[in-house]
């Protein structure tokens, strides 16, 4: 078997361990005789899966009791329409803060349901930073405030969490489960699986549950989080492949020690290549240092020309998908979760070699 080394933005590399096991259960899951998408999502096992799925992210995030875990379909996306159509009335004002495109969309996404005020917005250059929180224009009478902690195609993070009263309704599709948080910072968390948590098709949804009983009365059942909620998120037949690798993920996870010890290999992953590129004339990286992402690192080289000769030879030498966005240009290196200490290093030597040569 010959595996690359995967730095694709999502879908995104999955831990090898999971791989095999998905590849063992294929054909005959815990006995069944059946593959987990064959069996009905309301037998024993698959309700049994659910469950632990549920209580051990649950774990991983130390969610609080107060708090519902919802398994969706539609993606992050979807839920940039469900934040407003949950939250508020039609005329209610809601705050958002734009740092990069998933942001931008978001945004687009709430102003067909409420009023939407822009506290701040860092196209101004170019999404290469967080402006400061002192800077944003908040509303007096917000009905939540909207943030990316994490954008996956500019590669900035947040490295604080806003202050206020209002919920924080924060869309962590690419940096979920990559370091610990305080759910409790937060009113509404979701999340996109397919970067930290599994194959595309299922979304993480974490949301206090006073904020159930806000939705609008005639919002469409499968857009209430409420009715997730009250169903187990089996208001409609799940996506229950993408669940059950979810759940494989969440074990591995655990068996890695947990949150704080992935972040710990996170946060060396990170900091080599960003001394790496910060060691080199070769390279660059656009972004300002103090909001510099963990998950998604864009790097420049010197000479654009080169770009195709890069990307070309880093596939001969099994670096797989590290074209930048169209947006930003140049190279982008995604080393979520399940991206090896190893990949990194490997990418590293490529660049050093691939600079001596061509530098």
């Amino acid at each position: 078997m010959s595996r690359v080394h995967n730095f694709s933005a999502g879908p995104a590399a999955l831990p090898l361990e999971v791989l095999e096991t998905i590849r063992n259960d294929i054909p005959d899951w815990l006995g069944t005789g059946m593959s987990v998408m064959e069996v009905s999502h309301r037998g024993k096992d698959f309700v049994e899966l659910a469950a632990r799925a549920e209580q051990n992210v649950r774990e991983l995030m130390a969610i609080p009791d107060d708090y519902s875990v919802l398994f969706t379909q539609g993606g992050a996306t979807m839920q940039m329409a469900m934040a407003p159509l949950n939250l508020t009335a039609p005329g209610d004002t809601v705050d958002y803060v734009i740092t990069g495109s998933w942001g931008r969309k978001a945004v687009g996404e709430a102003k067909k349901f409420c009023d939407v005020n822009v506290a701040a917005d860092a196209s101004d250059r170019n999404f290469t930073y967080i402006p400061e929180e002192a800077t944003w224009s908040r509303s007096d009478d917000a009905a939540y405030l909207h943030i990316t902690p994490n954008e996956t195609i500019a590669g900035v993070e947040f490295n604080f969490v806003p202050a206020g009263s209002v919920p924080i309704v924060a869309d962590m599709s690419s940096n979920i489960l990559s370091r610990p948080i305080d759910v409790k910072d937060y009113g509404v968390i979701y999340a996109g699986a397919q970067k930290n948590i599994g194959p595309a098709g299922i979304t993480l949804v974490v949301v206090r549950n006073d904020l159930l009983e806000r939705a609008r009365p005639d919002n469409a059942h499968l857009m209430t989080w409420k009715s997730y909620a009250e169903s187990d998120s089996m208001t409609n037949t799940p996506p229950t492949f993408a669940w059950y690798v979810a759940d494989l993920v969440f074990r591995w996870l655990k068996d890695m020690g947990g949150v704080e010890a992935i972040a710990n290999v996170n946060e060396r992953k990170a900091a080599k290549l960003y001394g790496a590129i910060d060691a080199s004339v070769f390279y660059s990286n656009p972004v300002a240092p103090e909001c510099r992402s963990r998950m998604n690192v864009p790097f420049i080289l010197a000479d654009d020309s080169l770009d195709g000769r890069f990307l070309e030879e880093s596939a001969a030498a099994g670096l797989a998908n590290l074209k930048g966005h169209r947006s930003v240009g140049g190279m982008r290196a995604s080393i979520y979760n399940a991206v090896s200490e190893d990949a990194v290093d490997t990418l590293i030597d490529f660049m050093t070699e691939f600079e001596r040569v061509n530098g």
